[in-house]
């Protein structure tokens, strides 16, 4: 007997994004006729979420972002389970799609320099780079890079207090900072912080 396997795609897109509830009935909408299930998240600066469904599904669903202007391929990923993970579906409108409850950061205006996993170790490995997970504790519990500095956050908010900390001890404002998190979002929207 063949196992049914499910495809689950996480994914963001920071992106000017109008007439939330209007965005939030077309993706029920859709997301319901194609029975995929998980969540999304709709803000003003773009979307966030994971979903689960059949391979055809997703593939139709990445299809769907892709007519909407809500695709990028990096920020699209993609994995398998043999059981249906998500129960229902959600699509719910917030301020963030990732809380950092910080205006200046906005990827949309401004963002670090991305680094191509191939590039990271030779990037990690030089002197005058400081190695900054802004992932939460229980994330960096896992694993990390040796020598990272981890803000020790119990939520994403806590960083740009943590940041601000780091700026009145004398944290050199023209060092490179590699930074790192799970899925990307959190460097994207830390990033923007600190070059603001």
């Amino acid at each position: 007997m063949n196992k049914i396997f499910f495809k689950v795609a996480a994914f963001y897109t920071f992106s000017d994004l109008l007439n939330l509830e209007e965005l939030q009935e077309i993706f029920i909408c859709f997301l319901k006729k194609e029975d995929i299930k998980g969540t999304v998240l709709l803000a003003n600066e773009g979307v966030n979420g994971t979903l689960a469904g059949t391979e055809a599904s997703i593939d139709r669903f990445k299809n769907f972002l892709q007519s909407n202007n809500l695709y990028q391929a990096q920020n699209f990923k993609i994995s398998t389970c043999e059981e249906e993970p998500f129960t229902r579906l959600k699509v719910k409108l917030k301020n963030e799609i990732v809380s950092i409850g910080n205006e200046s950061a906005d990827p949309r205006k401004i963002v670090g320099e991305y680094v191509q996993p191939k590039d990271w170790n030779n990037l990690i490995s030089q002197d005058n780079v400081l190695i900054l997970d802004v992932r939460n504790t229980y994330e960096v519990s896992i694993g990390t890079f040796k020598k990272s500095i981890q803000p020790e956050t119990t939520n994403f908010r806590e960083f740009p207090d943590w940041l601000d900390n780091q700026e009145s001890s004398g944290i050199k404002k023209n060092i490179t900072v590699a930074m790192f998190c799970t899925g990307g979002i959190r460097c994207e929207k830390a990033s923007s912080l600190m070059k603001a």
